[in-house]
């Protein structure tokens, strides 16, 4: 079994659990891809440098960063640099024999970039220009294979690899979500989206609402209906996840003792690749 495991950025998620029991389950013979988020270090970051960081708004309602040629800058420095390596550390003095990963190293995450996108103002439609991101379209999954095959454990960061339209390439953000659904689709693994919440609730602010599971397309509507805000990505996420050819995706807590093991007994809220129409699967086989 392989089991791509996403730690979320957000600053109430805890990642020790989940690397002692990455730990554990490299320890028993399973195959691990960490990957990891990080908007929150990069937000606090560019505080400190004394620049804000820019938030818009699509016409379609999902909200996402928009990173400019200096916000770039941070991205690289942050999420590569300190917080792909401070989790490569931390997996080493768990005894795992990790290896660190930006998208960009050897084509492992590859797409067009956006330099604009169409955004929502003070209710008008409009285009903002200067953007560095982009939708992840390949992955190269030999060279994750590769490294797990010789005993290594990849920890996976964005930044991606963007296609310019004029030729030649330039390293771009894309979400650490959908990166993560990106490579399990493309390793047929199960998806573990590690946050701070226990999973996708019918009534956001009652965790007694928890959806335990979604396996047709019936109850996966029930799910998109009930995501909101930060989950609504996760959710779009877990969809292309699925669409790719993984396995399965839970939606869990990072924040307890065996964080993974337990999302994969049936912790969280688990979505099926049942849960897409007839036609989607069809199209994915």
């Amino acid at each position: 079994m392989t089991v791509v495991v996403k730690i979320g950025g957000a600053r109430a998620v805890d990642p020790e659990g989940a690397l002692a029991d990455v730990a554990s389950l490299v320890e028993d013979g399973e195959d691990v891809v960490l990957t990891h988020g990080g908007s929150t270090a990069v937000d606090e970051t560019l505080e400190d440098l004394g620049e804000e960081p820019t938030y818009v708004e699509t016409p379609g309602g999902v909200v996402g960063r928009f990173t400019d040629e200096e916000t770039m800058d941070v991205f690289k420095m942050v999420m590569p640099g300190k917080l792909n390596t401070d989790l490569v550390e931390s997996l080493h003095n768990e005894g795992v024999d990790a290896v660190g990963l930006s998208g960009t190293d050897g084509k492992l995450l590859e797409g067009k970039r956006k330099s604009a996108v169409r955004v929502k103002e003070d209710g008008k439609k409009k285009i903002k220009r200067g953007d560095h991101s982009g939708k992840i379209e390949s992955v190269n999954a030999d060279l994750l294979e590769t490294t797990l095959a010789g005993g290594y454990t990849p920890v996976v960061s964005v930044p991606m690899l963007g296609k310019e339209k004029s030729g030649g390439y330039t390293a771009v953000n894309a979400d650490a979500d959908r990166a993560a659904a990106a490579i399990a689709g493309a390793l047929e693994a199960d998806l573990v989206v590690l946050t701070d919440v226990s999973g996708i609730y019918e009534d956001p602010d009652d965790e007694s609402t928890k959806i335990d599971s979604a396996a047709t397309p019936e109850e996966f509507a029930a799910v998109k209906d009930a995501a909101e805000g930060f989950m609504t990505k996760k959710v779009m996420a877990a969809e292309e996840a699925l669409e790719g050819g993984a396995a399965s995706v839970t939606v869990a807590t990072a924040n307890a003792d065996a964080p993974i093991t337990s999302a994969l007994d049936g912790e969280g809220t688990t979505l099926e690749p049942g849960v897409l129409a007839a036609e989607e699967t069809e199209a994915a086989e």
